[in-house]
């Protein structure tokens, strides 16, 4: 029987804490499951900056992100840092877990506020042995978002950093379908994400602003034609794009 805490009915979108559940992960998942892991959940709030697990340490906690946007980081021994993936409502943090490791080789933080709903990284391990298909979407989720970090890389070697930067835009508003195509975001984060110089990234979004791509004030990039946005973007932003619907296709 479903804890009070959860409740799962025919609705389209089930509640958790009287809270609609989003995260692709968690929806339509079989009723037996959902008892599972929805009575381990517990929603919260993510702030910006929030680091939700550090490399080389316990995942406490995975978070099924519900709203917001979490950047996936590779760190240096100096520090230094550079994002190899982005995860909105399709995926999850901890994914380390459904392969029976307990720490990270990765950082995970919040870049734009939101929601998730968390469950202790003991608990995830132990559900996953009950829920076969969540475990599944999560091992799939897994390698999208080792292929998406391959493809990055290769995207910060080959392309410039307009095209780096229109591809990074869009693939931040698929995830979080910003509304009215505003990025809360600055010059300076956005460089760290890119693993650029803030002058470079002042220079490429200047090129997207001039061509009537995008807007920028105050912290905050607003997409203005995403369509040619799309045709600035390098060919990497539709691989990975593309890929993500073969996924999500395969996984529903």
């Amino acid at each position: 029987m479903v804890p009070s805490r959860a409740r799962v009915s025919q609705r389209t979108t089930p509640l958790i804490e009287g809270n609609p559940v989003r995260n692709e992960l968690l929806l339509g998942l079989p009723a037996q499951e959902c008892d599972s892991i929805f009575a381990d959940l517990t929603f919260v709030q993510l702030r910006t900056h929030d680091v939700l697990q550090e490399t080389e340490e316990p995942i406490k906690y995975a978070y099924f992100v519900d709203s917001g946007m979490v950047s996936i980081l590779s760190v240096m021994r100096d520090g230094k840092s550079v994002e190899v993936g982005l995860t909105g409502k399709e995926g999850c943090t901890g994914l380390q877990l459904a392969a029976g490791f307990k720490t990270s080789d990765t950082r995970a933080l919040v870049q734009i506020a939101g929601t998730a709903f968390r469950v202790s990284g003991q608990s995830l391990m132990k559900v996953l042995r009950q829920c076969p298909v969540l475990a599944k979407r999560i091992q799939q989720y897994g390698l999208l978002l080792a292929m998406q970090g391959s493809q990055v890389a290769a995207c910060n070697r080959l392309h410039e950093v307009d095209e780096r930067l229109a591809r990074w835009l869009l693939m931040s508003q698929d995830r979080i379908g910003i509304d009215g195509g505003v990025v809360p975001l600055t010059h300076e984060f956005l460089a760290h994400m890119l693993g650029t110089r803030r002058s470079s990234v002042t220079v490429a979004a200047g090129l997207l602003a001039k061509s009537g791509l995008i807007t920028y004030n105050r912290g905050h990039v607003k997409i203005v034609n995403r369509s040619l946005l799309e045709d600035a973007a390098c060919e990497c932003y539709d691989l990975i794009r593309k890929h993500t619907q073969m996924w999500k296709k395969e996984s529903s």
